[in-house]
């Protein structure tokens, strides 16, 4: 019998996020310790007709591959994973894990060969395009695991109960809360959408950009579970000033801490960090990951403490978020990268706020439009 958490978190992925419908293809991808998630999934596309495939990463394996891989099997992607890309109309990755450190070892440089390699960035843009087109639609969905649990600080049950609040799974309606929470950031959308500038003040932070011509997004449980953010792209060559991050950047499993980045006509000019600076600098050195490809304030209150899982932290209500590296198409962005990094910063801290032309419209982790 499927458990029922699961039941109804696989229920809004498929008939909500993904709106999945009779004949659709879809892949699913995850480790094999989020199961019960699986077949719940698979239980939920059978029903409904469509044709699921299921990739199952085994524990040990992404260790095996970074401890003896060639440069040429680092960069190297199959192309059966990019013709399901091309091919298929929906895809699940389940978020989950064995070991949350599992990388914690290997060189930075090998890291970065493998993520910001053009095959990957090749992915990246597949997936992009086509979901630009309406042909493709993906999902990024929680299973609440052991790994998850202590890197949260928490027991498997409270951490359970943390990632059921988070999803509204507590509710009578869950669905019904998403579209509540759609509803309220479509408002702030609508207004930012007719600004121009963009200036973040806050603790060591004095970064300003320009946003004219990009569009707000509304993030509303589409693509990642939980969600609740709205985020642009800011003009590429715009970016100019200081911030300090206040949370610690989460890279592969490993903690880089107190990062600083100065910019200059977009571009980092400076990067520092308490603990894993020599990472950070291997980052900066992927293709156009020195630039912001996505600017974010989070709106989920529901979601209070910070796991160092971004799926859920870069929710935060009372946080915003920068992103180095690819910037999204819906946002008009035009920042392409192999990778998309989220850094979080805590936005309740008195004196921080966010001004759009001149006015200030958030302030000490509140909106104020």
């Amino acid at each position: 019998m499927i458990n029922q958490f699961y039941e109804k978190l696989a229920k809004i992925v498929v008939e909500y996020s993904l709106e999945i419908q009779e004949g659709h293809r879809v892949l699913i991808k995850g480790p094999e310790v989020a199961r019960e998630l699986f077949q719940a999934l698979y239980a939920e596309l059978i029903k409904i007709g469509a044709y699921p495939m299921l990739i199952v990463d085994l524990e040990g394996i992404d260790e095996i591959f970074y401890k003896y891989a060639s440069k040429k099997q680092l960069e190297y992607v199959d192309n059966t994973f990019k013709q399901a890309l091309k091919e298929f109309d929906r895809m699940i990755q389940i978020k989950a894990d064995y070991n949350t450190h599992k990388f914690s070892m290997v060189d930075p440089k090998i890291l970065a060969t493998h993520r910001g390699s053009p095959a990957q960035k090749e992915l990246y843009l597949i997936s992009q395009e086509r979901e630009a087109k309406g042909e493709f639609n993906w999902n990024i969905s929680p299973f609440p695991c052991q790994a998850l649990a202590q890197e949260a600080n928490m027991d498997i049950f409270t951490y359970t109960d943390f990632v059921r609040k988070a999803l509204y799974l507590d509710k009578d309606d869950p669905v019904g809360e998403w579209k509540k929470l759609k509803e309220e950031q479509e408002h702030l959308v609508n207004i930012l959408n007719q600004t121009k500038k963009i200036e973040v003040i806050g603790e060591d932070t004095d970064l300003k950009f320009s946003v004219e011509g990009r569009n707000w997004v509304n993030c509303w449980g589409d693509h990642n579970l939980p969600d609740g953010e709205v985020f642009t792209g800011p003009v590429e060559d715009s970016v100019n000033g200081h911030i300090r991050f206040t949370y610690p950047g989460i890279y592969i499993g490993r903690d880089i801490e107190n990062i600083f980045l100065e910019f200059k006509e977009g571009k980092v000019v400076n990067a520092t960090a308490d603990k894993g600076e020599d990472l950070l600098k291997e980052i900066l050195k992927i293709k156009n990951a020195d630039k912001i490809g996505e600017f974010a304030i989070g709106n989920n209150y529901g979601i209070t403490q910070f796991t160092k899982n971004m799926l859920f932290d870069e929710k935060i209500g009372g946080t915003l978020h920068c992103a180095l590296g690819l910037g999204f198409e819906d946002s008009g962005s035009k920042n392409v990268s192999a990778i998309h990094w989220d850094i979080l910063k805590d936005m309740k801290l008195p004196g921080s706020k966010v001004i759009a032309d001149g006015k200030v419209v958030y302030e000490e982790g509140q909106w104020k439009i």
